[in-house]
């Protein structure tokens, strides 16, 4: 195909030289990379039950201390990514974070002891920082501003899909096996295999589906502490600060719901209803697929609306929907009840809704120069909420109430609502970011 001005994709606007086929991919990646990232967290309490026999009564605290751990490492690598994909570029970058993941995951399941599970879960950090970085950075690069909500929202769609496969396909395959006869051993390592061949397929296809980009000379001279060091000071733009804030939301809520909510079902499903670990599992699956099926039908919704209304005002609305899905799980005492399907269905669409907005205000905002360090900057700030959901989080989960993570993300939503209305005048759209 010759490229063309005027390419467009699903009725997003490319810019010059971008083609269908390196958006598609890229929509391959948006998929991917969350199919990866939702089933490690997910899959865990399997993990912690059935093969390193952690009683349930400590797995809260536990489950948050792996998470907390793997965004120290995604915290430290970053900025990193971020500033290299500027350097060499998105593709070789995006590449190599789902061929990291691969390894990670083929690692996971051979840990015998807790500290190994560390290890093998900060690699997996270290490539979902690859893959987070580049999510926005080559969504900038590849569409048009006047598009960027839509494109924004066939992400969150692809997202969607790639959570779905990951609740009802993925964390069902313990159970699956375990009906022809495997053990639930057997049947975790089988499961973990067909991810990490998944993950290596991925991998391949980035490298031969992205853009092949030349990056800008103006960063070709520069270290990479002095692009980090520019991604930082950007934030001295209200609307970019106001996304790093909006992005410790968004990735907090993705961590709080990744780790905690298969936990509560899991844990209510084997200790009150006598449900095996693998139908628990299964259970779990289910309850998250409403959130997540509200996540694939919302983010078009939101997508549009971010290039129909004020972008400030769409990353606002965003957080007063996650405020109300998170918090009112604390009225919830039963995980199966209608009281969670209604949790669910908020949490879905803030979760999305946090996502899209924060990323498309991002793209308005960040001088293309520097746009990966800005984006690593911006997934900085997410790693750093998931960091503080999963620490604070699991001590809740434990201590207090299993709604207890939910309910302290959802008053942190509500805390930047609030930023967000404040700012919302002051943030001023720059007049040649495309």
């Amino acid at each position: 195909m010759t490229t063309s001005v005027g390419n467009r994709l699903l009725g997003v606007q490319l810019l010059p030289g971008v083609q269908r086929s390196h958006m598609s991919t890229f929509y391959v990646a948006c998929m991917a990379g969350i199919l990866l990232s939702t089933f490690m967290p997910q899959m865990q309490p399997y993990l912690l039950s059935e093969f390193l026999n952690i009683p349930q009564e400590q797995q809260g605290v536990v489950s948050g201390n792996i998470a907390f751990w793997g965004e120290i490492a995604i915290i430290l690598a970053v900025g990193v990514w971020g500033s290299l994909s500027d350097k060499i570029g998105r593709r070789p970058v995006m590449a190599i974070s789902f061929a990291i993941m691969a390894v990670a995951v083929a690692l996971y399941p051979f840990a015998k002891t807790y500290t190994e599970l560390l290890v093998y879960r900060v690699l997996f950090g270290v490539g979902v920082a690859a893959f987070s970085c580049m999510i926005f950075a080559i969504m900038a690069d590849y569409t048009e501003d006047s598009s960027r909500g839509k494109a924004t929202g066939f992400l969150g769609m692809a997202n969607g899909i790639g959570a779905l496969i990951t609740v009802f396909l993925l964390l069902r395959l313990p159970s699956i096996f375990q009906a022809q006869g495997m053990d639930s051993q057997t049947a975790g390592l089988a499961t973990y295999a067909i991810v990490t061949v998944l993950a290596g397929v991925f991998a391949l296809w980035m490298w031969l589906g992205l853009k092949q980009t030349p990056q800008k000379v103006s960063t070709e001279n520069e270290s990479f502490w002095e692009i980090t060091r520019k991604g930082l000071m950007a934030a001295k733009d209200p609307g970019i600060a106001l996304s790093y804030g909006a992005a410790f939301v968004s990735r907090g809520n993705l961590a709080i719901v990744g780790t905690f909510f298969t936990l509560w079902i899991a844990n209510y499903g084997t200790s009150e209803m006598g449900l095996s670990r693998a139908d628990a599992l299964a259970r779990a699956g289910m309850i998250v697929g409403i959130a997540q099926t509200m996540t694939l039908l919302s983010a078009p919704f939101f997508g549009i609306l971010s290039d129909k209304m004020n972008r400030v005002s769409a990353v606002a609305l965003a957080l007063f929907i996650s405020f109300l899905g998170y918090g009112g799980t604390y009225f919830v005492t039963d995980p199966f009840s209608a009281g969670m399907i209604v949790c669910a269905i908020l949490i879905g669409m803030g979760e999305v809704a946090c996502i899209i907005t924060s990323g498309v205000l991002l793209s308005q905002q960040a001088p293309v120069a520097i746009r990966g360090a800005v984006n690593g900057f911006f997934n900085l700030c997410g790693a750093i909420g998931i960091l503080v959901a999963a620490k604070v989080g699991g001590q809740l989960f434990d201590s207090w109430r299993e709604s207890g993570p939910f309910v302290f993300f959802g008053l942190i939503a509500f805390g930047v609502m609030i930023w967000a209305l404040l700012v919302r005048n002051k943030v001023v759209a720059p007049q040649d970011n495309c």
